[in-house]
């Protein structure tokens, strides 16, 4: 589980533009910045590539962050796609299948993700 909040992603996002690169894939960003508050979907895309670490046993730096992808499904379901580094420590794990809930307000953003 994380929690990010909304407004600290707002102002992360302005003080540095690149973060959206480093973090996000350009089809996380496609979906986050077509909405009306782009920073309620990147809070709670953070708050799930860091509960999905979490639930690996892993911290921050133990895969890139696009490696963690947030997807969703045509009914609105959301899920996780791993790549890369990402993907071989989920394997190592024996982690085949995620659950994946997300939820946010104009304030928080909040991810569980479950590793099976």
């Amino acid at each position: 589980m994380d929690v990010c909040e909304v407004d600290r992603m707002r102002a992360a996002l302005v003080r540095t533009p690149t973060l959206r690169g480093r973090v996000f894939t350009d089809a996380e960003q496609a979906y986050c910045d077509r909405r009306n508050d782009p920073a309620e979907r990147y809070a709670v895309r953070w708050a799930a590539k860091e509960a999905v670490l979490k639930a690996l046993g892993q911290g921050v730096g133990a895969c890139r962050w696009t490696e963690i992808e947030v997807v969703r499904a045509v009914t609105g379901a959301p899920s996780v796609v791993l790549h890369g580094g990402a993907r071989t420590l989920a394997l190592e794990q024996g982690v085949s299948r995620w659950l994946l809930t997300m939820t946010h307000t104009r304030r928080v953003a909040e991810a569980i993700a479950v590793a099976l």
